[in-house]
């Protein structure tokens, strides 16, 4: 099945990170891509991929980066597409908000939906509502799943309330 989002990142030890948005898509049954594409290291390929990401049939591009995190912005910059950033805590990172800012702080006509720190499951979630809203079985997915959610709470509640605790509900 051909690949409708990307997932990058600047560095392979971003990918037990980045991993939960390709968990989300794939329980979702949504095709994707991952890679690397460094912002620092290989700007030629970042251009080149982030330039030509739509053409090839990709409709949400989640990208991840730690330190200064500069691939999202670079990537919603070159592309037509919608990006999510992911800020990653990385090695040579203070504390993740150099991550959160470069991402989040974008300059006024360069949007970058931007998710919590090491947040990749919500960004692939939020590729899933996107890619849902225009897909009837993929807005399905997304509605099962959030029906799952409401169970889970329901399930704690429940236990709570059989220790002999009330919800005050």
């Amino acid at each position: 099945m051909k690949a409708i989002v990307s997932i990058v990142m600047g560095s392979d030890s971003d990918l037990p990170v980045m991993k939960e948005a390709a968990d989300v898509l794939q329980s979702l049954d949504i095709s994707f891509e991952l890679t690397v594409v460094s912002a620092h290291r290989t700007p030629e390929r970042m251009f080149d991929y982030a330039k030509k990401a739509h053409s090839r049939g990709i409709r949400v591009i989640i990208a991840g980066a730690g330190g200064a995190a500069h691939l999202p912005g670079m990537v919603a910059s070159l592309s037509p597409l919608p990006v999510i950033g992911v800020p990653i805590k990385s090695s040579n990172s203070i504390d993740g908000w150099d991550s959160v800012l470069s991402i989040l702080q974008m300059p006024g006509g360069v949007p970058v939906a931007t998710v919590a720190l090491n947040g990749a499951k919500n960004a692939g979630l939020l590729a899933a509502q996107i890619i849902g809203s225009g897909d009837t079985q993929v807005m399905q997915k997304i509605l099962e799943y959030k029906e799952s959610l409401r169970l889970s709470v329901q399930e704690k509640i429940d236990r709570l309330k059989n220790k002999g605790y009330q919800s005050g509900l």
